[in-house]
């Protein structure tokens, strides 16, 4: 299944799975509870038991969900890192200022001194 496309029109109340490895389509229409199968050649629809398409349905949301979950956690986990990484160069960099800071105070206080 990992290979297989899931693509959903909820509002139309079909859902697409699709395979080009294995050159399938399965198209769901909920409302109807029928189930087209689709290769390079033929296609076939049934229509199915209202529970059994549900079932089919259900796999196919969670399935979907699981999926939707992968892409945040890996977008959310991408965010965090690319954060820290400017949480650290801001760092860096305010060190570098103030060690510059530092410089030019060192090099005022001398100055003065040798003007005494």
């Amino acid at each position: 299944m990992s290979s297989t496309d899931i693509n959903v029109d909820e509002l139309g109340g079909k859902y697409y799975l699709s395979n080009e490895e294995q050159h399938f389509k399965v198209t769901i229409l909920s409302n109807d509870y029928v189930i087209r199968l689709t290769n390079t050649r033929d296609s076939v629809a049934e229509k199915y038991d209202k529970t059994f398409v549900e079932d089919v349905l259900k796999a196919v949301k969670e399935e979907k969900h699981r999926r939707m979950e992968l892409v945040y956690d890996s977008i959310n986990n991408s965010i965090e890192k690319m954060a820290e990484r400017l949480h650290n160069t801001l760092i860096e960099s305010n060190e570098q200022e103030s060690q510059k800071v530092r410089r030019l105070e060192t090099k005022h206080v001398k100055s003065k001194k040798v003007n005494y």
